[in-house]
């Protein structure tokens, strides 16, 4: 094998695409500072312990670990940042009141999410700590929409659940961890089968109201259908009223339901959603409440945002113009570098032409030229 060829999954970016993911995360950085998000930038490293605190066995698969040669403590390359800024919310800024925090950098996985998928996902995420009503969980989603809407994604639908709905169906039944990913496998692939096979020591009652749950996708009329087959207990309750007084408040996107999904990490408490578009095999980004995840770091507070992966959603963006730039020729004259740099302190693109070379660009639109007319230098349209 050649030294120079890489991992499965992993994958140089080169000019064309590497311009488009950097358009996008600029765009999407500039988003969230709109709503008065604060960035910050987590190590791509850490101890493991604290990077797997509280996240369950999913992400601990998902993690590549190593050992630090100068403690000898095992460290872990990070596969999800939410844990990270949920630690630097608890510890590192300790705020009383609401903080927002935004934040874009490579995560690693062991494995690919799909047979096309990257190792090496650039996430970007936002999150909202301490405020516990649904105007953070509105706040995330519209945010996470008007970020698919600036990367240029048409079409965006929307799909919810809610975590405390399955989590309060499954409460008291004696499942181990296993047997329980294993009813959360089902109810995922809407196996009703395994799902009564895995549930025959249950209650009746419990039984028919998980395979009921299969049966809840759709359009808006799935919350009034769950509120007559499911068990009418607070948690349940609470669940549906949060869905439908979030999907009131959704515009310009397609919405549907699907009560029985719990993709995405074990840490989601309270209202989910997953955001699709035309072209996308799997979900653009996933968001919801997850107001457990800082208690490992001994301070549990509301928490609510969304992660997304910009070279996916660069995948199914739509194309954009190259920027408009400026060939000069190369020369030691003084009035030439002046009038190079003089454009280029201007925002101008100006690629100069090495001696004897033609240069050799994809990624600008050489629309016009820098050429010498009685002794000034002038910027002509090609």
């Amino acid at each position: 094998m050649s030294a120079w060829v890489l991992p499965d999954h992993i994958a140089d970016v080169l000019p064309s695409e590497a311009r488009h993911i950097e358009e996008i995360r600029r765009d999407l950085l500039d988003m969230a500072r709109c709503y008065g998000y604060e960035l910050v930038m987590p190590p791509l490293l850490e101890h493991l312990e604290s990077l797997l605190s509280g996240t369950g066995e999913a992400l601990d698969l998902q993690t590549f670990k190593l050992v630090d040669q100068l403690s000898g403590r095992m460290m872990g390359l990070r596969a999800d940042s939410t844990p990270q800024v949920a630690r630097i919310d608890a510890h590192l800024l300790n705020r009383q009141g609401v903080t927002r925090l935004c934040y874009c950098g490579p995560v690693l996985h062991t494995r690919p999410g799909g047979p096309h998928a990257t190792r090496e996902p650039l996430q970007f995420g936002a999150e909202i700590y301490g405020h516990a009503g649904l105007e953070a969980d509105l706040e995330s989603l519209t945010l996470a929409l008007d970020c698919l809407k600036a990367a240029q994604i048409g079409d965006i639908s929307v799909d919810m659940a809610d975590a405390r709905i399955v989590h309060a169906l499954l409460d008291g039944l004696s499942l181990d961890a296993a047997q329980l990913a294993q009813v959360h496998a089902a109810l995922a692939a809407k196996d009703a089968s395994e799902l009564k096979t895995l549930l025959r020591q249950a209650p009746a009652a419990t039984s028919r109201a998980l395979i009921d749950l299969l049966q809840l996708y759709g359009d808006a009329s799935v919350l009034d259908q769950a509120h007559k087959v499911l068990p009418a207990t607070p948690e349940i309750q609470t669940a549906l009223a949060h869905l439908k007084w979030l999907s009131s408040h959704v515009e310009g996107a397609k919405l549907s339901f699907d009560l029985a999904d719990l993709r995405g990490y074990a840490y989601y408490s309270g209202a989910m959603f997953s955001l699709y578009a035309p072209g996308a095999s799997d979900a653009l980004a996933r968001g919801g409440r997850y107001d457990e995840v800082g208690l490992v770091f001994g301070r549990k507070r509301p928490a609510v945002g969304f992660s997304l992966d910009i070279k996916a959603l660069t995948a199914v963006a739509a194309d954009r113009p190259l920027r408009a730039a400026i060939r000069a020729p190369w020369g030691e004259a003084a009035e030439l570098r002046a009038a190079i740099a003089a454009l280029r302190r201007q925002g101008e693109t100006v690629v100069c032409v090495l001696p004897g070379h033609e240069s050799e660009v994809d990624e600008f639109h050489c629309d016009r030229e820098l050429h010498q007319s009685a002794g000034q230098w002038l910027v002509k349209v090609l």
